[in-house]
């Protein structure tokens, strides 16, 4: 199983009080590898370690990792400021008294701003470091597992492009082996082709219609393609059984199969041979979708 594809999803969890959390991967088809990170606020610090276990795991595709993390429900804490409590019994103080003015009392000193402040409960280094911790490992996880589904249906593709390769090598050797390309065909075809231009038009030159005849015949023949084909062949599967990412070569191979499938289509000059190239043709574009998958 050497072959990844680039498409691929995981999702794990886990809890470190007071903080539970959950990390999404997902991952499809790109020209080259872009990490797209998402994290909660209060998690900055492990973006960077996050974004390069990422980019050692993978070499292609464009990867989704979003972190989902909610801290337990904690009490708050209340903290009174004194000294804005002793300015304001002070401020009391100095006003005038009367009978038509109740004192202060404690719960309306309270009452005013500044006085009384609630505070959401706030996690020391030490539990932040090891929910950072839990989270990376998390992380980990999540790329195993994504990358076992990648390997799988890496496996699958490998089965699918080794069955076009092989598709490709028996349509190319049965160019190779076309009647119509035998020497004995062509020149068959090149001596109908003068007798019936030299029968239309006795003022033309024989020997110059045979040295026409004879250029057409070097421009048609196609060995130099078929050639190119299998070599391509033999390049295609080397790379299927390589352990390394083939997927921008494959897709670079597949060009090149076309390419040489659409100049022996346009040099053929007999129909068999130009039926076995329309098929090549079809094969090597089916071949190339598949590769855009592949890592």
């Amino acid at each position: 199983m050497s072959l990844k594809s680039m498409t691929g999803f995981a999702r794990t969890s886990g809890h470190c009080p007071p903080w539970g959390w959950a990390w999404e991967l997902k991952a499809v088809n790109a020209k080259g590898l872009d990490v797209r990170l998402r994290l909660p606020p209060g998690f900055d610090a492990i973006e960077a370690e996050a974004r390069a276990k990422i980019t050692a795991k993978l070499s292609r595709g464009t990867v989704y990792a979003t972190l989902s993390a909610q801290r337990e429900a904690a009490t708050p804490q209340v903290r009174v400021n004194e000294e804005v409590l002793a300015s304001l019994i002070a401020a009391l103080d100095k006003l005038p008294t009367s009978d038509k003015l109740r004192s202060a009392s404690l719960d309306g000193l309270l009452n005013v701003r500044g006085v009384v402040e609630v505070t959401d409960a706030s996690d020391d280094e030490s539990v932040l470091a090891a929910t950072g911790k839990a989270t990376l490992a998390g992380l980990d996880a999540a790329l195993a597992d994504m990358l076992q589904m990648r390997a799988r249906e890496g496996a699958a593709l490998q089965q699918v492009l080794s069955e076009r390769v092989n598709r490709i090598a028996t349509l190319t050797q049965s160019a190779e082996d076309c009647p119509g390309r035998q020497p004995d065909a062509v020149k068959a075809r090149l001596q109908r082709s003068v007798e019936a231009l030299t029968g239309a038009s006795p003022a033309l030159d024989p020997a110059r219609l045979h040295q026409e005849a004879l250029l057409l015949a070097a421009k048609a023949d196609v060995r130099e393609e078929l050639d190119r084909l299998k070599a391509h062949v033999a390049a295609a599967r080397d790379l299927l059984a390589s352990t390394q990412p083939a997927g921008r070569k494959l897709d670079f191979l597949a060009q090149e199969f076309a390419r040489e499938a659409n100049t022996l289509c346009s040099k053929s000059n007999d129909a068999a041979l130009t039926s076995l190239g329309m098929e090549l043709r079809v094969e090597i574009e089916q071949f190339r979708e598949q590769v855009q998958n592949i890592e």
